[in-house]
């Protein structure tokens, strides 16, 4: 494939792909919730602010008849998200931007916001100094519980505003810790802490704001809880965070008495976690996910859980010779089953689990219900149950809100034997894009029989007489797979520029089952890295492949992995590695959960499998890429591999210091690089050290092929 290199040649946009602001300035939709009449579904679309450095969030309406077009409802430059509806209709949501009837106020922290459902103007309904979020709604009662984080030592948010004013003014930022973690992905936990509120909006007046019931006290509990209210809002059920020997920590699942605050525990179970809370219609059954606590030779068994809300009887496990993983689960109107999503195949579809009697009495019946190549989220049942609501996603497309005819699955034969139907997209307030390409599958057989996978994204035009060079794309998790679209490592710029990107699902990947999972599982080098060469073998045998120009890169455990390939092959032109671990004896103590890394591998296990012991071997160039905000593969990392390239790798620094590796260092930014410019200034240095490297571009001259140059 022909590449203009010239200092005048920039490439005619065809597509957003080809452009990386015109990229950046894509809608991204996410999140969905359905009215409780069923005739308003809700989505946020996140855009470009007007100076292009922030994303902010506004709400839309979708028309679930598929008749109308979506319409916004929320405008400000503080943005609005979290939205859920009231009983009566009324649209909930959070914003920080300012109370028309208040004090501007640079500072302000988010507060609850109704917009009314006969229409008129949103205003503040609830407010507290340090932010509101977690909105949880009672289907039919009057019902509101909030999240609000609160100093330790202060009773109420009376004296948390006090002791917020006293810091503040004297410039104090010292959290004092009692306990692990202290940090998690990419922000410091401490000095406050969410505490579960509820309120009643059903009467304020004009200007009035509803008063804020404490149910749950100081401590770290609820970090990254998961809640549900009953639907007459009697009990909110919630994931209730313990400690564990050895600094670890546990995610159990409590209810709480919304007028009193009176708390039991419904599922305490010792070797599991459980989480994702939903009640049923009835107000008799909660269902949940729980994931077994892994163990150095035992990776983690997810299943679909149901306990008795009133505390009667036993936990129960939900279709445990289902070799999925749920992630995410929603009832039917009238508690006879559920829709559960789980990844399969390189897909996330969704699925009916059904109960054979009454819920808990029985056994349960699993069913594939969409047919589509994609990914489902958010899923919202119609009330009558004819119809489903959902986000879908995948490699062709960002979410986009679809319909899913239950009534048409349900009555096309027996349980087991219907047939999966195809979504029905609904007008989104932001379209899918055009592609610059197209999107395939690519399978191979690895050496133990295993079948591995991929998606391929092939540039338009790449044939035999014009094959396309090549990057592997390694995921991260380890515990995921390639099937949804990403914002942050999308394919289609790279297509943009002629390149073919595989994203393969190896061996660790979710959707395959247990075993797929259980072969690569406390040894990362081994089944995970012969599936990556074998899936890239098959692809680079493709007439529409150039096999002698090839690149891997990979962020997080993809970045992981794309170290691992350094150091045991020189295949391929190029490495990129963004967010990598490196040193694995040096990652453990010091990721934000170690508790977990230290269920995961051994010390053996991690020495006998850890990248830094193979710089020697490393002859291929390689991108650094590391944020200064990572917390859950901290900066040492990046650090340490960035010295040891240059000093210890098998293409070391010249005496000069002259290198041909590079380290792209960002100060401000996590795990993912998030804000617009860093993200462009990410894609444009990627394409630049790949242009060197596999395009043959002259040295120093990378970013003469890129959209626009790096500063």
């Amino acid at each position: 494939m022909t590449q203009d290199t010239s200092a005048d040649a920039a490439p005619h946009p065809q597509t957003p792909f080809h452009d990386l602001d015109s990229y950046l300035a894509l809608g991204r939709v996410g999140g969905l919730v359905l009215s409780p009449d069923g005739t308003r579904l809700v989505t946020a679309v996140q855009s470009l602010d007007p100076g292009r450095t922030g994303f902010v969030s506004a709400l839309w309406e979708v028309d679930p008849a598929g008749e109308r077009p979506a319409r916004r409802l929320t405008r400000s430059a503080k943005g609005e998200s979290s939205a859920a509806f009231t009983a009566a209709g009324d649209l909930l949501f959070t914003s920080a931007r300012p109370d028309p009837d208040g004090t501007p106020d640079d500072d302000a922290r988010a507060a609850l916001w109704s917009l009314p459902a006969g229409g008129g103007e949103a205003r503040v309904v609830a407010t507290a100094p340090g932010g509101l979020g977690g909105i949880c709604t009672a289907r039919d009662a009057d019902v509101v519980s909030v999240t609000a984080p609160v100093l330790p030592s202060a009773a109420d948010l009376a004296e948390d505003a006090g002791l917020r004013k006293t810091r503040k003014d004297l410039k104090v930022d010292a959290v004092w810790h009692t306990g692990y973690p202290v940090r998690h992905w990419d922000h410091d936990l401490g000095p406050d802490a969410d505490r579960r509120f509820a309120l009643s909006l059903g009467r304020l007046a004009e200007g009035e704001q509803a008063e804020l019931r404490q149910l749950t006290g100081a401590g770290r509990q609820l970090d990254e809880a998961g809640a549900a209210l009953s639907p007459d809002g009697a009990t909110l059920v919630t994931s209730w965070t313990v400690d564990d020997a050895g600094a670890a920590r546990r995610e159990t699942l409590v209810a709480v008495d919304t007028a009193t605050g009176e708390r039991r525990t419904l599922v305490d179970d010792p070797d599991a976690e459980v989480g994702s809370p939903v009640v049923s219609p009835d107000g008799r059954w909660v269902a949940y996910v729980t994931s077994t606590i892994t163990s150095p030779t035992e990776s983690p068994v997810v299943r679909a859980g149901l306990v008795a809300l009133d505390g009667s009887g036993e936990p129960q496990v939900l279709a445990d010779d289902w070799d999925r993983w749920p992630t995410s689960l929603a009832w039917l109107p009238d508690s006879s089953g559920l829709l559960v999503t789980a990844d399969e195949d390189g897909r996330g579809p969704v699925f009916l689990l059904t109960f054979d009697g009454a819920p808990g009495a029985g056994s349960v019946t699993v069913e594939r219900v969409t047919a589509d190549a994609a990914t489902f989220t958010d899923v919202q049942v119609a009330p009558d149950g004819s119809a489903s609501y959902a986000l879908r996603t995948s490699y062709a497309a960002p979410s986009e809100p679809v319909r899913v005819d239950l009534a048409a699955f349900v009555a096309s034969g027996a349980p087991g034997e219907r047939e999966p139907v195809v979504a029905v997209v609904l007008p989104s307030p932001a379209p899918a894009p055009e592609l610059p390409g197209t999107l395939t599958e690519v399978e191979t057989t690895a050496e133990d029989g295993s079948r591995v996978r991929a998606w391929l994204a092939l540039p338009a035009g790449a044939s035999a007489a014009d094959p396309a060079p090549l990057l592997l794309w390694i995921h991260g998790g380890p515990l995921n797979s390639w099937n949804a679209w990403s914002w942050r490592w999308n394919p289609w710029i790279m297509v943009a520029r002629g390149y073919a990107v595989l994203l393969p699902d190896p061996a660790l990947s979710t959707g395959y089952g247990q075993e797929f999972v259980q072969r690569g599982w406390g040894a990362w080098g081994d089944k995970p890295y012969t599936d990556l060469l074998a899936i890239t073998d098959a692809a680079e045998a493709l007439d529409e492949i150039d096999a002698s120009r090839t690149a891997a890169m990979g962020g997080s455990f993809g970045g992981y992995m794309a170290n691992w390939v350094a150091g045991h092959t020189d295949r391929f032109r190029a490495i990129v590695t963004h967010a990598s671990l490196w040193a694995l004896d040096q990652f453990g103590p010091t990721t934000d959960h170690a508790y977990y890394w230290a269920r995961e591998m051994t010390p053996e296990m991690a020495e006998a499998h850890s990248p830094h012991r193979y710089v020697g071997d490393i002859r291929t160039p390689v991108l650094v890429v590391h944020g200064d905000k990572d917390y859950r593969v901290p900066i040492g990392e990046g650090l340490r591999l960035w010295r040891e390239l240059l000093a210890d790798s098998g293409l070391p620094a010249a005496d000069d210091g002259t290198t041909v590796h590079r380290f792209l260092y960002f100060p401000t930014e996590n795990h993912w690089v998030l804000t617009p410019q860093h993200a462009k200034v990410w894609y444009s240095g990627v394409l630049a050290f790949l242009a060197e490297h596999v395009l043959d571009v002259p040295e120093g001259e990378g970013d003469r092929v890129l959209p626009t140059t790096l500063g």
